[in-house]
């Protein structure tokens, strides 16, 4: 009985050590970007800036909540494509998939989730 007790913890320990590991990797080599999102999540927001006022668009494509959404996620906004090519809309129809590009299309706003699986398009 001891020698059972004793291998079920020894494996729960190493689980939860490799948990431990695989949970630290992940955020030091960050593959899906979220640093930025978190250091702007913490940050505190300029007093001066034109989001606080809502004076200026800053890409004549989105609405001011669409802006600030991107913005928190670290997107600068003013570095996004004006028009839709072909060749980017190919490219999110292959990366969102046809369904969710027609639902954007048709005036639905993309997500955070759609912006990072995109990203790469843009």
């Amino acid at each position: 009985m001891k020698k059972i007790l004793r291998i079920i913890f020894i494996t729960l320990g190493v689980i939860f050590l490799l948990l431990i590991v695989a949970v630290t990797l992940f955020i030091i080599i960050d593959p899906l970007g979220f640093r930025p999102l978190l250091s702007n999540l913490m940050s505190d927001p300029p007093a001066n800036s034109a989001n606080t006022t809502g004076a200026t668009d800053k890409h004549p494509l989105l609405d001011a909540n669409q802006e600030k959404l991107l913005e928190t996620i670290g997107v600068n906004v003013e570095n996004l494509p004006t028009e839709m090519t072909p060749e980017l809309e190919a490219c999110f129809t292959e990366t969102l998939g046809a369904e969710r590009v027609k639902e954007i299309i048709e005036g639905d706003s993309p997500n955070p989730f759609d912006f990072f699986k995109a990203k790469g398009c843009l």
